[in-house]
């Protein structure tokens, strides 16, 4: 690649015969360079840590009962084997999320976990045809909230890209939490008489709590103010 200096009284004269070459050169100065933020993602780093261990285990423990079920290898095994790796990716994002440099890196986790996510709910679909058999409907409702994830979580990366500002991120990511709380719930409701299904829910509602406190924290939103003898309890 060949870099051309140019001198300043060239570029002078540059842009008083040529209005518009300001902006070409902008451009080709821009060229290359890393994705920079002018927001910090910093102060999500440690809730998204959180939400992206707690998403990753929740996923391990489908994968666990599946085990105990007897069903190892169907579409449900295969979808917590995925919302593992999405929490993984996630972990991974919040990791890069401490260094301003880094918001390429933190754009490429998310939206490498939103696949993932995406992924889980096409293996979600197989495993409701296999579940139905069982009689368990669960399946179909974790499905469409897990899609709902996949597509918010993807939607955070992309703001990123587009470097729309840290709050509008944070408010992607509060959708996906939310997103997660559902899952939680129906996971509950999986196999009750499996204590797989029910840590697998606590691990899902404890991802989906972090995430929104990352969204919270990226929108600068206040905590409120425990009233009473509330802070005995923090």
């Amino acid at each position: 690649m060949i870099v051309m200096k140019v001198s300043t009284p060239l570029l002078t004269l540059l842009f008083i015969l040529f209005p518009t070459a300001s902006g070409f050169l902008q451009k080709v100065e821009n060229f290359g360079k890393p994705l920079q933020l002018k927001m910090s993602l910093k102060p999500a780093a440690i809730p998204l840590m959180d939400s992206g261990k707690a998403l990753a285990r929740s996923g391990e423990l489908i994968i666990d009962l599946t085990s105990s079920l007897n069903l190892y290898g169907g579409g449900l095994s295969a979808a917590g084997a995925q919302i593992r790796n999405s929490g993984d990716c996630v972990a991974q994002a919040a990791a890069s999320c401490r260094f301003k440099t880094a918001a390429e890196l933190v754009c490429d986790e998310l939206r490498e976990g939103a696949t993932c996510l995406l992924e889980a709910t096409d293996k979600l679909k197989l495993a409701i045809d296999e579940a139905y058999t069982d009689d368990n409907p669960a399946l179909a409702t974790a499905m469409d909230s897990l899609g709902k994830a996949g597509n918010d979580l993807e939607a955070a990366g992309a703001c990123i890209m587009l470097r729309t500002g840290s709050p509008e991120v944070g408010v992607k990511l509060g959708e996906c939490g939310r997103a997660l709380e559902e899952i939680s719930k129906q996971l509950l409701y999986l196999a009750p008489e499996q204590v797989e299904s029910k840590e697998s829910s606590q691990r899902m509602a404890y991802a989906a709590q972090q995430m929104v406190e990352a969204a919270n924290e990226l929108q600068r939103l206040k905590k409120p103010t425990p009233k009473g003898k509330g802070w005995l309890k923090q």
